[in-house]
C-alpha cells in the first residue's frame, strides 16, 4: 500500500495543521504496524475512531464526576469552617459573660476562664496536667528554650506538671484574649482509654509532654458545651471532660495522654521523677539515688526525662525552686533575697541572683518591685503601651 499524500496545510490555521499531524487516540494505543506511514499520513480507523468517542465521552464524564467530587469537598470544607468559626464565636461569648474584667477565675473545680485586653509579660508558673483552648486571641508559651504558639484554631495539651512560662500575644479592648484550661485528671483519663480499648500495654516510648494541635470541630464543641453552666458542672462536666478525654484519645496526642494515665514503662517513671522533684525541689538532687529509686539507669533518666520535658533534671529542679522563690518574695514578710534563696535551696546568694536574674530578666529585689509596680498598675485605667499583667491560665 502507498503511502498518502500529506494534506497542503498552507490554507489552515497553525494549530489545525499541528493537530493534523498527530496521530490519533486509537493509534496510540494500537500494534506500532497499524499506526505505519510517511509523516503527516493517517489511516481511517473505524474500529479506533469508535474507540477514540467512547473514550474522550468516558474521561468527559469522569472529569465531570472528579469536578462534581472537588465542588462538593470545598462546599463541605467551607460549611465546616463556618461551623468552627459560629462554635470559637459562640465559647467567646460565654466566657466573656463570666468574665467581664481582666483575669482569671475558676468558673468550676478545675475550669479556669481568662480574659485580657492586652498583650502579657511572660508569667512563670508550673501547671498540671491540661488541655487548653483559645475563644480569640494568641498565646505562646515556653518551656525551657522551646516555644509553643497556639491560637484559636489549635489547642495546648500539657501532660505532665512542668514549670512553664506563658505570655499573651494578641489582645484588645476590641477584641479580648479569651481562653480556658481544663485540669486533666489521671484517673478520668484512665478509665475513659480503658472503656474505648485504647490502653492495652504500659507505654514504651515517651514524647514531648506539651504540644500543639489543631482544634476539630467536635473537640471544640464538647468545650463549648463545657462552658456553657458552670451552675450545672457537678452534674454535666463529668460527661464534657471525658468527651474531651475521649476525642483527644483518637487524635494526632493520642500517646501523650496516654503517658498520663499508663502505669508502668518509661512514662510512668518521669511522670514519677517530676513528681519527686517537686516534692523536694528545695534539697540536694542526687540523680543516682533517684535513678535507683525510679528503677532506671542514670543515662535512661536523662535521656527519658528531657524527651519529656525539654530539660534535664538539673535544670528542671532550677526552674522549681526560682519560681518559688518569686512567688514567696512576692509573698511578702520580711525575708529578704538572699532568706528566700536559702529556703529554697541555694545556699550562696550571689549565685541566687544570678540565676534567678537569667531566668526572670532582673535580680531579685528589682523584678519583685517591677511585678509590684505593675500589679498595682492595674487599678487606674489600662495604657496600650504598657501591658498589664495578668495570670494568664497556661
Amino acid at each position: 500500500m502507498s503511502a498518502q499524500k500529506p494534506q497542503d496545510s498552507g490554507s489552515r490555521a497553525p494549530w489545525v495543521a499541528f493537530i493534523g499531524n498527530l496521530p490519533s487516540v486509537g493509534c496510540l494505543n494500537a500494534p506500532p504496524a497499524v499506526c505505519s506511514g510517511e509523516a503527516g499520513g493517517r489511516y481511517e480507523d473505524r474500529a479506533n475512531s469508535l474507540y477514540d468517542s467512547a473514550g474522550s465521552n468516558r474521561r468527559s464524564g469522569e472529569g465531570e464526576k472528579r469536578g462534581a467530587t472537588v465542588l462538593s469537598k470545598s462546599r463541605a470544607e467551607e460549611r465546616e469552617l463556618e461551623r468552627a468559626q459560629a462554635s470559637r464565636d459562640e465559647l467567646a461569648e460565654r466566657i466573656a459573660r463570666h468574665l467581664e474584667e481582666d483575669g482569671t477565675i475558676e468558673a468550676a473545680p478545675g475550669l479556669f476562664l481568662s480574659r485580657a485586653s492586652v498583650p502579657t509579660r511572660p508569667i512563670y508558673r508550673v501547671t498540671e496536667p491540661s488541655f487548653c483552648v483559645i475563644a480569640q486571641g494568641s498565646k505562646e508559651v515556653l518551656l525551657g528554650k522551646e516555644r509553643y504558639r497556639y491560637d484559636a484554631s489549635h489547642y495546648l495539651l500539657i501532660s505532665a506538671g512542668l514549670p512553664l512560662a506563658g505570655h499573651i500575644v494578641e489582645a484588645s479592648r476590641e477584641r479580648p484574649y479569651l481562653g480556658v484550661r481544663v485540669v486533666l485528671d489521671p484517673a478520668v483519663i484512665t478509665a475513659v482509654l480503658i472503656e474505648a480499648g485504647l490502653v492495652t500495654s504500659p507505654a514504651s516510648g515517651t514524647v514531648r509532654a506539651l504540644s500543639v494541635s489543631r482544634l476539630g470541630t467536635s473537640l471544640l464543641d464538647a468545650v463549648v458545651r463545657l462552658v456553657d453552666t458552670p451552675s450545672d458542672y457537678g452534674v454535666l462536666a463529668p460527661l464534657a471532660v471525658r468527651e474531651i478525654v475521649y476525642r483527644l484519645s483518637l487524635g494526632e496526642q493520642a500517646g501523650q495522654l496516654r503517658q498520663i494515665a499508663v502505669i508502668g514503662g518509661r512514662a510512668d517513671r518521669i511522670a514519677k521523677a517530676i513528681e519527686l522533684l517537686r516534692k523536694d525541689y528545695d534539697k540536694p538532687l542526687r540523680i543516682a539515688g533517684l535513678a535507683r529509686k525510679l528503677g532506671t539507669s542514670i543515662s535512661g533518666l536523662h535521656h527519658h526525662f528531657k524527651k519529656v520535658t525539654g530539660m534535664s533534671p538539673l535544670q528542671f529542679q532550677k526552674q522549681l525552686r526560682l519560681q518559688e522563690a518569686r512567688r514567696l518574695l512576692l509573698g511578702g514578710g520580711d525575708s529578704d533575697a538572699a532568706t528566700v534563696g536559702y529556703r529554697v535551696g541555694y545556699d550562696d546568694p550571689s549565685h541566687f541572683s544570678r540565676e534567678y536574674k537569667r531566668l526572670f530578666g532582673e535580680p531579685p529585689v528589682r523584678d519583685v518591685e517591677r511585678l509590684r509596680g505593675a500589679v498595682a498598675s492595674r487599678l487606674e485605667p489600662a495604657v496600650e503601651s504598657e501591658p498589664r499583667p495578668v495570670m494568664p491560665t497556661l
